[in-house]
Parts: structure tokens; C-alpha cells; sequence
């Protein structure tokens, strides 16, 4: 039986544990929030190193070596540069680029010597749009993180870079959501296509 361990159990989050679910894959989800999901759920915030490492330390007490690391976490805010709040600013790379390097670090531990890890990106070059500095900045240094990352373990690291997604993000934007956007489902399915074909590095899906 495969095993993953899920970081952020949001819409993109709880559709990707719904997919591997049905087909019969061990899952574990880590959340920043309490959550009712039909598999076991930690909760931890993914801006605490001491939170996280925890909530691994937890999870490796009861659950043998995983095949898959997802980090499915995010957020997005939009400020120009001249207004955003240091604390702001903060926060959206903890949602998008700390919590990864904080969850991806505690997780390695926990990981099969042949498991693969997958960070939840965004074409972050169309991204680069007045408001969102923070967004773009963590979703660009979140590539630089896998690539490292891909280097030093020799591991297969994967960014995938999904374009718009119907989540409530949008909500948080003041832009129109593309007719084009895929849903969380279908992005949770490209998800679990690019592992079993075992890709790696940048995937635009």
C-alpha cells in the first residue's frame, strides 16, 4: 500500500486526500485547523518550526515510511508594496514558502528512500501583477527551495504550477477567475498523474 503525507488540507489539500483515498492509498493529513477528513489529521502551524516538527515527530510514532510528501498549504493577499504590513507580508511566505521549507525538512525523516515530494506552486511569472509582491516573491522562492532540495536529496521534487484554480482565494483577489480555471479535483488528479509518471522539477499543469 502507498502512503502519503499531505501538508495543507485545504480545497486542493482535501480533493488530492479524496483521490488517494479511492485509490486505496494510506493517507495522512497535516492541517493548520481542525478538519473532519476520512483519514488521520494533525494540526500544526506551519509557521512554528517547533509546531511542525512536533506534529512529524507525532506522525512518524504511528505511521511507517511514506511514498509521497505533498505541501498543499497557501494563501494569497493583495497590497501593493507602499501599504503591505510587515506582518502581512510574513504571512503570505509562511503560507507559501517558510511552512514548505519548516513541513519538507521535518518530513524527510518520515520519507522512503525512494519517495518523491511535490510542492503545490503557480506560474509565478504571470503572477508578478501589482498587489501581489508576497505571492509572487514565495511562489518564486518556492521553486528555488525544490530545486535545492531535488539536488541535495536526489529525490524526485516536483513544483507544479497549476493556473487558476477554482478555490476561494479567489475571494481574496479582485480579479476575475478565468473560464478556464480547473477545479480542485481535476488539479488533485494532474497531481497524482505527475507521481505515478514520476515527474520532477517545474510542471506547468
Amino acid at each position: 500500500m502507498k502512503r502519503a503525507l499531505v501538508w495543507g488540507c485545504g480545497e486542493i489539500g482535501q480533493a488530492l486526500i479524496a483521490r488517494l483515498v479511492a485509490a486505496d492509498w494510506q493517507v495522512v493529513g497535516v492541517a493548520r485547523q481542525a478538519v473532519q477528513l476520512p483519514v488521520p489529521v494533525f494540526e500544526a502551524d506551519f509557521a512554528s518550526p517547533s509546531a511542525v516538527q512536533a506534529a512529524a515527530f507525532a506522525i512518524g510514532q504511528e505511521f511507517e515510511a511514506f511514498d509521497w510528501y505533498v505541501y498543499a498549504a497557501g494563501d494569497i493577499l493583495v497590497q501593493p508594496v507602499q501599504g503591505l504590513r510587515v506582518e502581512d507580508w510574513q504571512r503570505i511566505l509562511n503560507a507559501n514558502l517558510t511552512g514548505a521549507f519548516y513541513t519538507a525538512q521535518a518530513s524527510l525523516p518520515l520519507l522512503d528512500a525512494g519517495a518523491a515530494m511535490a510542492f503545490v506552486g503557480a506560474q509565478q511569472e504571470r503572477m508578478r501583477l501589482p498587489g501581489l509582491a508576497a505571492y509572487a516573491a514565495a511562489k518564486a522562492g518556492l521553486e528555488a527551495l525544490a530545486e535545492v532540495l531535488r539536488k541535495e536529496t536526489r529525490r524526485k521534487v516536483l513544483v507544479a504550477r497549476p493556473g487558476a484554480v477554482r478555490t476561494r482565494f479567489w475571494a481574496k483577489v479582485p480579479f476575475k477567475l478565468p473560464p478556464s480555471a480547473m477545479s480542485a479535483e481535476l488539479l488533485a488528479e494532474k497531481l497524482i498523474a505527475a507521481y505515478t509518471e514520476g515527474q520532477q522539477g517545474l510542471v506547468d499543469l
